[in-house]
Formats: C-alpha cells, structure tokens, sequence
C-alpha cells in the first residue's frame, strides 16, 4: 500500500514538473521571438521614417501574451473565481446534501 502510495506521489510529481518545464520553454520561445518581431519592426521604422508605437506593433505579443498568462494560470494553479475555496465550498455542499438526503431514508 505505500508503495502505490509513493508511486502516485511519484507521478504526480513527474507530471508537475512536466507542466512546469512546457510553461518554461512557452515563456522562452515567446520571448525570443518577439523579441526578433520587436527589432524587425524597429529597425524597418527607423528606416522607413514610420513610427513604432502602433498598434501593430504590439498586436503579436500582446495576444500571445494573453494566451501565456492563460497557460501560467493553469500551470501554476491560479484561479480567482473557481479557486481552492469554492471548490472546499462545493465539496461541504454536496457532503451535507447527501446527508440530508441519507437522513430522509432512515
């Protein structure tokens, strides 16, 4: 029994740092390549004469970030409206629905 407890322990852990290091290389291929956007751009406006503060400009980090910030909530188990709370909330009310519901029958 506590090898399969340490075994679950185990996977869990395996799949935690998973989640962590597909995060990592997220946030590192974001960076770099925005990073090439940003300085393509820049140096085409500087040699265009254009501007660089546009909209555009920012379009690809900014949307790419959002979609970062969505898999850094996941990964580092962030969630302001169904966090660890609620769910402890749910769980009690279901655990007394089913005693209510068990006490109906006795």
């Amino acid at each position: 029994m506590e090898k399969e407890f340490e075994s679950e322990k185990l996977k869990k852990a395996k799949k935690r740092v998973e989640e962590l290091k597909g995060f990592y290389i997220h946030l590192s291929i974001y960076i770099v390549i925005n990073a090439f956007i940003m300085v393509n751009i820049l140096v085409r406006a500087l040699d265009d004469g254009d501007t660089f503060w546009q909209f555009g400009t920012f379009f690809t980090p900014f949307f790419w970030g959002i979609g970062l910030a969505f898999h850094a909530a996941k990964v580092f188990q962030f969630n302001p409206i169904l966090g660890k709370n609620w769910e402890e909330r749910q769980i009690r009310k279901y655990i007394e629905k089913d005693k209510r519901d068990a006490a109906k029958f006795k």
